[in-house]
């Protein structure tokens, strides 16, 4: 398939009722990526039609490295850098160098819908059959984004091609985990895929355990031959302890063991449990017309108790004595009730000499934040003040249980819902062969309640915004296309401070330009792409009001990227992702977390200036069967851990090796070594008392079975 080759919607159809060999290799920027149902917001543009940068993880890069979580698997794209995690009970990262709010679990689409939002613990790849990270503007379809990007995650969906694999595995720490995937057709009018999971597993940190598992079913039917419906199941639970990581002492970190678990096991785990109905339906009127209808429900809870270290200086020891943490104890109860209705059309159409191709679409996004929030904290340090009063552990010789756990006292209760209309077009047109531009824009109708339940102050607003982009695509040869493009985007801030004044909402600028090639034939891809992007009214979290937020001003982020993807010669296969950037703020204010001056020109928390990600393997035929040896490196920079400070985390770099032993056409015997030497590291922070440390050396092995 050229890459000027439009896929007709009949040709899509034709693909899920299984008449017609899809175009499958998503790393191929001459092909389209085919799925049961088209993806929503993308269109029929093949990757170097489309004027932004793309990296796409697959399922070659997720089995190559064993990954079995999102923030895993994210580390792949130098451009996404690790956020506070919430003691790794969500996924939390900024593209870009631009995050959302700390508050909340990092957004991110499934199958084109946002579907990222609430509390369901961090994602597994279960069900994932490959990783979009669309950076760049692309808030004038999507809407409600981060604009440096967003994550867009593509399941295993159901087709007509009867198939399994199951995975065992077993690692250090007392890992262990099971996985599987069948598919099955029933006649040719209907199929099912069934996918779960299992994991069980210890930690290099002492005394912390999790167990998650899941069920992710996909059922696909041919309601005739121009009209297919999908339906997606998302049934996942976890259970964890809490884990706010190390301390530095006195803004020094490695003098405490990175195994010291600073918490209570007493606390037990809590659990993160996630529901989700997703429905889709797509009619092809033609070969040249479709429509996308679209609707998903989802549910998820949070609950159970913590201990944590008190970050406020007049109620910490440990600046005093540098070993006596003092630390808080919480509840927690958060619910999020997340429902949203899409519809879209897709067509071409000539006017003249001019070929357009749109796209033009609705969608309704309804969201409830519910919190319940209890918390003991320490008191004041005085002469008189005990160790059991301020809930104290000695961070080199922790003992568990040494005190009573405190009773927490209700703090926050409060809801938040937001509803939100949104509306957009897009019109690619080609000028001529070798050059298309797109235009297009988004309005945005959104209100804001919020409601604080301790004592039933509420308070409303709405906004209306018209987000406008445009791109130009030009073919400098069959080998090389040059882009340009520019976005505005607009998020409605959800929440209040405290006192219950709502936020204005976050609006945003970016732009990039850039080049898509292929080398060797087209067997290597690759992007080199520069940005800017600015954003106002960003929120930081408001640590005298736990799950309030409070306006921290503007910021901007600059940088470059390099991403290349494919086969060397010698049959090589590559990964490589670099990413520099430069995010700072742009704004003299006070950080309202701390009571710190943040002046223009400070960088954000957790964003490096530069990442990289390397992986190279390669295939050996060894009689009947075949052997993959491979290994990766990557290397994250210096970064801020604490905003408004000097407190910074170090660089790192990390390596690892892996081999794939295909002893049967459907068996395969796996095995990996991560953090080979052994490297101490940190991978993001809060306060330099929540700082998140890195997992030692470990290995794993495992067996996947195909048929």
């Amino acid at each position: 398939m050229t890459k000027n080759a439009i896929l007709s919607p009949a040709l899509l159809l034709a693909t899920v009722a299984g008449l017609a060999t899809p175009a499958i290799a998503a790393d191929d920027a001459d092909t389209i990526v085919v799925t049961a149902q088209r993806q929503a917001y993308r269109g029929d543009f093949t990757l170097r039609e489309t004027p932004q940068a793309i990296t796409q993880i697959g399922q070659q890069q997720i089995d190559n490295n064993n990954i079995t979580r999102l923030s895993d698997a994210l580390d792949l794209s130098a451009s996404v850098a690790r956020q506070n995690n919430f003691g790794g009970l969500w996924d939390a990262y900024a593209v870009r160098g631009f995050a959302g709010d700390e508050n909340l679990p990092s957004g991110y689409l499934v199958n084109g819908f946002n579907g990222g939002r609430g509390f369901g613990g961090s994602r597994d790849v279960a069900g994932i059959e490959r990783v979009e990270v669309l950076k760049g503007p692309n808030a004038a379809l999507f809407g409600r984004g981060e604009p440096g990007g967003t994550i867009n995650i593509v399941t295993k969906r159901a087709d007509f091609d009867t198939r399994g694999r199951v995975n065992l595995m077993a690692g250090s720490f007392d890992r262990q985990r099971g996985d599987a995937d069948v598919n099955l057709a029933v006649g040719d009018v209907a199929a099912v895929r069934l996918i779960g999971f299992y994991e069980d597993a210890g930690s290099f940190r002492t005394t912390v355990r999790s167990e998650r598992f899941g069920f992710l079913p996909s059922l696909l039917f041919k309601l005739g031959d121009n009209t297919s419906l999908t339906y997606d199941l998302e049934l996942t639970r976890s259970e964890a302890d809490f884990d706010r990581g190390t301390v530095a002492i006195g803004g020094v970190l490695g003098r405490v063991p990175r195994e010291n678990f600073l918490g209570e096991p007493g606390d037990g785990p809590i659990e993160a449990d996630a529901t989700g109905h997703q429905l889709q339906l797509q009619h092809n009127f033609n070969d040249a017309w479709s429509l996308l209808l679209g609707g998903q429900y989802r549910e998820t809870r949070l609950e159970g108790f913590s201990t944590e270290a008190e970050l406020a200086g007049g109620r910490q020891r440990l600046g005093r004595d540098g070993r006596s943490l003092s630390r808080q104890r919480r509840s927690r109860l958060y619910e999020g009730e997340h429902f949203v209705l899409r519809g879209e059309v897709a067509g071409r159409f000539d006017t003249g000499s001019l070929k357009h191709r749109v796209l033009i679409g609705a969608d309704y996004d309804s969201f409830d934040n519910s919190q319940l929030f209890l918390r003991f904290r320490p008191p004041v340090i005085g002469p008189a003040t005990t160790p059991q009063a301020s809930n104290d552990i000695d961070v080199f010789a922790p003992v568990y249980g040494r005190f009573p756990l405190p009773t927490p006292a209700p703090q926050t209760n409060r809801l938040d819902q937001q509803r939100a209309f949104g509306a957009y077009v897009q019109d690619q047109i080609s000028l001529s062969d070798r050059v298309q531009i797109r235009l297009g824009g988004r309005f945005d109708a959104i209100t804001v309640e919020t409601l604080n339940r301790a004592n039933s102050v509420g308070a409303e607003r709405n906004y209306n915004r018209f987000s406008p982009q445009a791109g130009i695509v030009f073919e400098a040869s069959k080998a090389v296309s040059l882009y340009a493009a520019y976005g505005e985007g607009f998020r409605a801030n959800l929440g209040a401070t405290a006192a219950g004044t709502l936020f204005d909402p976050e609006t945003s600028k970016s732009a990039e330009i850039g080049a898509k090639f292929g080398l060797f034939d087209d067997k290597l891809q690759g992007t080199v792409s520069l940005f800017t992007l600015s954003k106002s009214n960003v929120l930081a979290a408001d640590p005298a009001n736990p799950g309030f937020s409070l306006p921290i001003g503007k910021a901007r982020s600059r940088g470059l990227e390099v991403d290349l993807n494919g086969k060397l010669p010698g049959d090589i296969d590559l990964w490589f992702s670099y990413a520099y950037v430069d995010a700072e703020a742009r704004a003299n204010v006070n950080d309202l977390n701390f009571g710190l001056a943040i002046k223009i020109g400070d960088p954000l928390i957790n964003v490096p200036k530069h990442s990289l990600n390397v992986q190279a393997s390669r295939a050996f035929a060894i009689g009947d069967t075949r052997l993959t040896l491979g290994g990766g490196v990557q290397y994250v920079g210096e970064r801020l851990g604490e905003t408004g400070t000097s407190f910074v985390l170090p660089d790192y770099t990390l390596a690892r090796l892996f081999a794939a032993w295909r002893v049967q056409e459907n068996v395969e015997i796996f095995a990996d070594v991560t953090n080979l030497f052994n490297t101490t590291y940190y991978t993001n922070s809060f306060a330099q008392l929540w700082v998140q440390p890195g997992t030692p050396r470990a290995g794993s092995v495992a067996v996947r079975f195909s048929f």
